[in-house]
């Protein structure tokens, strides 16, 4: 059931994108041909007006097809004939969504159950505080244990754990002793013995993890819509940062960093199922995390995606004219043609550390 509900809410991400699409299309009075949910062969349909509006075989996401898009038209409803900007505004309303939504479930989160935050051990008065595994070192007393990143420590020595600090003081007064934990993964209550090393190398410490403190901070309805954009800000901007910091390691030939993964679509679908057992806070959060790497990933200036569309629109003003039009479709032939065996490694990938 969990997989489904992962399965439907990227689905639904993708729909609401290509609404976007939609809408500006319509504003601009461009002639939409066909709005799908689902991509062809076609099941069914219905033509209201000049549109026609169907269900599709392949369950992902949905699609907007538009006069003049593929293939240019003289027609004046022609998405080819409308002005740059209006162009521009039509593929980027669909990104646009992806923070749109960000924006919403943060500020849904914020006014209701609260935003799933990582807080300092002095913050007080924040609903659900908690003590989970982010990191862990290689042949740590915590990887011989089992433990896992994402995993939740409720209990360490028979004392109830809300801190960072009470763990720390802990794991150091029981350096060299069996110790038992309780932790939770996923809605799993798990039991786990572990040794504290009396002299840690530098910087793992006596279990060697790395530990974060989170709680649901909640807002009043005034402030919650703020707080959305503020989160949202703050995620786009951490991702570009992490987004610079590899491609200069990558640049400088140092690799990926020790621990780090790229997840595909299968990946993604299984971090979502896990995060649907910590609760609809973590769920919507992480949804919401998602949305942003979605709207981040399509202003790439690649061809087959909304980024390349928008940089050929933004080239054409440039140039004053536009791109021949067989060199532009046989560039978005290209780049979707390479796409598919990244995103068809990247899901091998996937397979081989889920089974």
């Amino acid at each position: 059931m969990a997989v489904f509900i992962a399965i439907v809410t990227i689905g639904v991400l993708v729909i609401l994108h290509e609404l976007g699409h939609f809408f500006a299309a319509k504003k601009f009075g461009v002639n939409v041909e066909e709005f799908g949910i689902g991509l062809p062969p076609r099941l069914f349909g219905k033509k209201y007006g000049q549109t026609m509006y169907s269900v599709n075989a392949l369950p992902i996401g949905g699609f907007v097809r538009m006069e003049g898009e593929e293939k240019r038209s003289n027609s004046p409803r022609s998405f080819s004939k409308k002005p740059l900007w209006q162009r521009f505004c039509i593929v980027a309303a669909g990104v646009f969504v992806f923070w749109v939504i960000a924006v919403f479930i943060f500020t849904f989160l914020g006014a209701t159950y609260g935003i799933p935050t990582a807080i300092p051990d002095s913050q007080e008065n924040v609903a659900n505080p908690h003590v989970r595994i982010i990191g862990i070192a290689n042949d740590s007393p915590a990887e011989k244990a089992g433990l896992q990143a994402g995993d939740t420590i409720l209990n360490f020595a028979d004392q109830t754990i809300s801190k960072v600090s009470q763990i720390q003081e802990l794991s150091g007064l029981y350096a060299g002793q069996q110790v038992s934990l309780q932790i939770q993964r996923g809605k799993e209550l798990l039991p786990v013995t572990v040794t504290p090393r009396e002299m840690p190398p530098t910087g793992e410490g006596p279990i060697g993890i790395v530990l974060t403190r989170a709680g649901l901070v909640q807002y009043s309805w005034a402030e919650a819509p703020v707080q959305g954009v503020l989160r949202t800000w703050q995620i786009t901007s951490s991702i570009f940062e992490m987004f610079g910091m590899l491609i200069s390691r990558l640049a400088g030939g140092e690799g990926l960093p020790a621990g780090a993964q790229i997840s595909g679509p299968v990946g993604v679908i299984d971090l979502l199922k896990n995060s649907l057992a910590l609760g609809i806070p973590s769920f919507l959060s992480f949804v919401a995390v998602i949305s942003v790497y979605l709207a981040i990933f399509n202003t790439i200036p690649i061809p087959a995606l909304d980024g390349g569309r928008m940089f050929f629109i933004l080239l054409e003003g440039v140039r004053r004219r536009p791109l021949p039009e067989k060199l532009e479709q046989r560039l978005i032939l290209i780049s979707f043609l390479l796409l598919i065996p990244l995103i068809l490694w990247v899901t091998v990938g996937d397979l081989k550390r889920l089974f």
